[in-house]
């Protein structure tokens, strides 16, 4: 057997090195990506629609037959189907930014995936700006903003998405931005926790003995959409750093709970005193959940 020769022995430690380089650079930008941009699954949001022009349906490839009304297309996407074919598309819509015009009551799956991060944008930052300028504020979210600003800000978000300026220069009183969040939980579509989940909340909310009731909330969680459990699990871990400064702020679990309870949770079609006994069985789940989010989450 030759030796190897002097050249393929000085490059062979240099491919090796650049091997390796090349493959932790990938490494990393995968992790990267992932921590930004989690794959939460999305319906379709089909509206039926009247189509100029011959069109053929995306899913079957089949002509779509009529002068008016001959398919459906998703608000979201821009998908172009038969109405029947709807009925069997899977759940992976892309909402596109085109489609996809405002930030506030926009379904806040839609708003994530249009703009690929992993919770919406107004709540990671007005969340950051509170905890930068705001924690010691006393009455933090009890006390209102003006009302007039915040619609301010709102507009703001709406225009502009993460690069709206909510910093102190432009809104020196934080309940202006504690005002913004909560303004946006409540004009959501679906609520962040959903109509779905509410019942087994309140069921959750209704048992007595401490452990089983955090049992029964850890089941009631999986039941929500993996967006929205992301972005409760981000403002419960932000509500509990608030309740530490409670020396301060004066706000206790307790009294996040009556601010947040029907911000975050609503009925569908609840006559008046359903929804008024519900509130206090609200309060207690949200205070439960500031209360125990490392163990929930």
């Amino acid at each position: 057997i030759s030796p190897p020769s002097p050249a393929s022995t000085f490059w062979q430690p240099i491919r090796s090195f650049a091997l390796s380089q090349l493959t932790s650079l990938v490494r990393r930008a995968t992790l990267r990506e992932s921590d930004l941009a989690p794959k939460y699954e999305k319906v379709h949001n089909f509206k039926v629609h009247t189509f100029r022009g011959p069109h053929w349906c995306e899913y079957c490839a089949n002509f779509m037959w009529g002068l008016i009304a001959q398919g459906v297309k998703c608000a979201d996407c821009g998908l172009n189907v038969h109405k029947q074919c709807s009925k069997v598309v899977p759940n992976d819509c892309q909402p596109d930014l085109r489609h996809v015009k405002k930030v506030y009551s926009c379904d806040l799956t839609t708003l994530v995936k249009a703009h690929n991060i992993k919770r919406p944008m107004v709540v990671d930052m007005c969340i950051q700006e509170i905890e930068a300028r705001g924690l010691q504020s006393e009455g933090l979210y009890r006390i209102s903003g003006f009302s007039e600003l915040v619609e301010d800000v709102k507009m703001a978000f709406d225009r502009d998405g993460e690069k709206a300026d909510i910093s102190c220069t432009a809104y020196e009183d934080i309940n202006i931005i504690t005002g913004a969040l909560k303004l946006y939980f409540r004009e959501l579509p679906i609520p962040l926790i959903t109509y779905d989940a509410y019942p087994r909340f309140m069921e959750a909310a209704k048992v007595t003995d401490p452990e089983k009731r955090l049992e029964a909330v850890h089941e009631a969680l999986k039941l929500l959409p993996p967006a929205h459990c992301e972005t409760l699990r981000y403002l419960m871990a932000h509500l509990k750093r608030v309740t530490q400064c409670e020396k301060d702020n004066l706000m206790s679990s307790e009294n996040l709970g009556i601010v947040f309870g029907p911000t975050l949770m609503r009925a569908p079609d609840l006559d008046a005193m359903t929804a008024l006994n519900d509130i206090r069985y609200q309060r207690l789940v949200v205070e439960s959940l500031i209360t125990n989010d490392d163990m929930l989450f």
